[in-house]
């Protein structure tokens, strides 16, 4: 069996490529074991040097992996630029950082000495999204590599060219062999993979569907696992904010990626005091926004990855319109490409789909409340909890409203962005763990006490 590798810009297959039998699957699970063993007993410090000319390998053909994603995916050029150069820097973070990170933690007990270390638990199964398919496989693999672990990378089957390249550049680097190996196969031997016990542990980013099935097969075989899963974040404008730099930084807010984006602002919620100016000012930031061919420079929306979003974002639209939400959607010429005018949806009610769901492309609704109470009790009636934005010039009321939002991650006067420093995740149901930081790079680790006895 093949998967085709399709451009959503020209709609033209640009290649094929041959799944993973199972026989061949099962040899490259034996290698990636075979690497695990002499790459867990490298010294971490030694490890750690590896990130460097994997950073170098990053910058020096960026602009060959950036225009692999944009047509794989179609995400602008300039955006797919900015995702290479930020895997250069996660690569950079973790070489300084991960020795000191995973250096053990002395414990002063009755013993002679007790102290608490940081072991690899072995494969790690990593199962990625299309959306930033470099950033996300680079976020969770560079920090489980520097631990020691190995990964067997199950990456989107609609960016198979991507994931090989992905492979390629560690390779290119001086990594040993299969400690990062990208696997082409279906979402069956993928399962396989856990229920036969073939891994140590698993992490997902992707859709709730796919958390809970994966979920499911980890649970029932007692696997560590780490998911980064949907999010519908809130984007709370206050009465006392900025209001043309956070209608203005709402549109990137959005619409980044084609509003392709776990972390996107989804749901903009406004005092109603500054609400019309921040609606003219939001509606003529989309207005100047360039739609096209993401391999143009200066394109801002490129099509949406795959031609079954659009269903589901007609879908939503359309159940705003029938439910009594005003909408409006700028004007788009389409003449080929899986493309999706952006669209505003003015006084969404609570039980329309572009509230109740993850909204997976640039739609914007605009909610009108009275007060910073009504704020967040909308921000927090959700079944997800990743990011959030909040906008005041009042910093102390800010964090103050801050530590009322349910959410893994709150960004103020900002939009919500990873940053490698920072830990990654979601509370509800958008996810269980932690990505990047010191945080991230111990998920995947044995905790391990040991006590030295007088």
């Amino acid at each position: 069996m093949k998967i085709p590798s399709l451009n959503p810009y020209t709609e033209e297959v640009m290649g094929e490529f041959a799944l993973l039998t199972k026989a061949e699957l099962d040899r490259e699970v034996e290698r990636s074991r075979q690497a695990f063993r002499a790459w867990r007993d490298v010294p971490v410090a030694v490890r750690a040097k590896h990130l460097q000319p994997l950073s170098a390998q990053l910058r020096a053909e960026k602009r060959k992996y950036a225009e692999l994603i944009t047509r794989e995916m179609g995400k602008p050029i300039r955006e797919a630029l900015a995702e290479v150069e930020k895997c250069a820097w996660l690569c950079d973070y973790y070489g300084e950082n991960a020795a000191s990170f995973l250096a053990p933690e002395e414990v002063k007990t009755e013993a002679k000495r007790s102290y608490v270390a940081f072991e690899p638990l072995g494969l790690v199964l990593a199962i990625m999204p299309w959306n930033f398919p470099f950033w996300q496989a680079f976020r969770f693999g560079i920090p489980a590599v520097s631990a020691g672990n190995c990964v067997l990378l199950k990456h989107a089957s609609n960016v198979p060219a991507t994931a090989l390249a992905i492979e390629e550049a560690f390779r290119a680097a001086g990594f040993p062999e299969n400690v990062f190996k990208t696997l082409l196969i279906d979402p069956s031997a993928t399962l396989a993979l856990i229920d036969e016990d073939k891994v140590d542990a698993v992490s997902l980013t992707g859709s709730n569907q796919a958390g809970a099935q994966v979920g499911a097969a980890a649970g029932r075989k007692i696997k560590k696992l780490v998911l980064e899963l949907g999010g519908s974040d809130p984007y709370i404008v206050l009465d006392d904010a900025d209001v043309e730099t956070a209608a203005r930084t709402a549109v990137r807010a959005r619409m980044m990626n084609t509003g392709q984006s776990c972390i996107a602002a989804k749901r903009f919620i406004v005092l109603k005091k500054v609400a019309e100016a921040f609606k003219e000012v939001f509606l003529a930031g989309l207005k100047e926004l360039k739609i096209g061919d993401p391999m143009e420079e200066t394109t801002d929306l490129g099509p949406l990855a795959k031609k079954e979003i659009l269903a589901n974002l007609k879908e939503q639209l359309r159940d705003a319109r029938v439910k009594g939400a005003e909408v409006q959607q700028l004007a788009y010429p389409f003449r080929k490409g899986f493309f999706f005018a952006p669209a505003v949806v003015y006084n969404p009610q609570e039980t329309m789909k572009v509230l109740k769901e993850e909204v997976f492309g640039p739609i914007a609704p605009i909610i009108v409340v009275a007060d910073e109470d009504e704020a967040i009790r909308i921000a927090n009636n959700t079944e997800y909890g990743l990011g959030a934005s909040l906008w005041s010039r009042d910093l102390k009321r800010a964090e103050r409203l801050a530590s009322r939002i349910e959410a893994g991650c709150v960004a103020i006067n900002d939009l919500v962005k990873s940053d490698p420093r920072l830990p990654f995740g979601g509370v509800k149901k958008s996810g269980v763990g932690r990505e990047l930081s010191h945080y991230g790079l111990k998920e995947f680790v044995n905790i391990k006490t040991i006590v030295v006895s007088k």
